[in-house]
């Protein structure tokens, strides 16, 4: 019996067009690590809802990746899934809903995301109450972090861990927080632990509205860490989806070179992208790599790949390929 059964299958059977798109940008995606290279993903939409952490933990794990960028709501909905699972709701019927189906679950406190319902209370308000204590305790100090790492800190001191509904080897965020990974979060404001801040410091519970660092400093963070990773490894970028989740940190090559004058920092050495987005006037999200080389994000030279169809499908089965299963 094979000891790769999902990969034997996609190899088999997925041979052209999107499918076979898949296959090369997965083959290209190993032969980078395995070439010294070094990989961040990217994630857009609502992929932690989807529960992708089911096969990026193990990526993580397995050292496939060694850098996230995602939104905020990405950050956050990985842990509501983990502290909330059994409370959640699908509802597989969502297109057939009337306006007065969606009030109803307003009503309930369940936040629907396509198919899927997030309780309110059981997710959002066990994060935040989690939340508060290390926000107001490090704005007393005087002290300031990142979005991830006060996720972080409360993952470490496992003061949720009551509340745990799924297996920890199916959180990315657990995973990342095991080896510490950088994680990148433009845009955290846009977010539900973005807009509970928000309320904090205005009732004045929070004096130091700086307390959560965010914004240009995330990008020099990156740049960081980009000019000291870059000196002995190609870095490569896998996008899933677009928005400001790839939009943000692909930039920083430009940035660096543009911007700061660095005209010996690389370009990225690999670039894969999954969207449904089509490319039209102005969109990011559907437009081709190539243009990328033009802002100086990329050259002729960069593998790359563009895989036109549901991330939530294609994800977990580049991964399967990529890890060997």
């Amino acid at each position: 019996m094979s000891t790769t059964p999902i990969s034997d299958f996609l190899r088999h059977n997925f041979r052209h067009f999107n499918a076979a798109a898949m296959i090369d940008a997965s083959d290209a995606y190993v032969r980078h690590l395995e070439n010294n290279g070094k990989m961040m993903i990217t994630l857009a939409g609502a992929m932690s809802t989807a529960e992708l952490g089911i096969s990026l933990a193990e990526m993580i794990r397995q050292d496939k990746v060694q850098i996230i960028s995602c939104t905020g709501a990405n950050l956050e909905e990985d842990l509501f899934n983990l502290v909330a699972h059994d409370y959640y709701e699908r509802v597989p019927h969502y297109r057939d809903l009337t306006p007065d189906d969606e009030a109803a679950l307003l009503v309930r406190h369940m936040n629907r995301v396509t198919d899927t319902c997030i309780p309110e209370e059981e997710a959002m308000r066990r994060l935040e109450r989690a939340l508060v204590d290390e926000w107001t305790a490090a704005d007393a100090a005087g002290e300031r972090y990142f979005p991830h790492e006060f996720l972080y800190r409360i993952l470490r001191k496992g003061v949720l861990e009551e509340y745990f509904q799924i297996d920890i080897k199916d959180s990315w965020m657990y995973a990342a927080m095991e080896k510490n990974l950088p994680i990148i979060v433009p845009g955290w404001e846009d977010s539900t632990t973005g807009n509970m801040y928000a309320a904090h410091c205005i009732q004045g519970e929070i004096k130091n509205i700086h307390t959560v660092r965010t914004g240009i400093e995330y990008m020099a963070y990156l740049a960081e860490w980009y000019i000291e990773i870059s000196k002995t490894h190609s870095i490569g970028f896998y996008q899933i989806g677009g928005g400001i989740a790839g939009d943000f940190p692909i930039c920083v090559v430009p940035m660096l070179h543009q911007d700061m004058q660095m005209g010996n920092v690389p370009v990225w050495g690999y670039f894969c992208q999954i969207s449904d987005s089509t490319t039209s006037y102005g969109s990011y999200s559907g437009a081709v790599p190539n243009e990328k080389i033009t802002w100086g994000k990329l050259e002729p030279t960069t593998p790359k790949f563009i895989v036109e169809s549901d991330a939530s499908i294609v994800a977990p089965l580049m991964f399967a390929l990529i890890l060997g299963q």
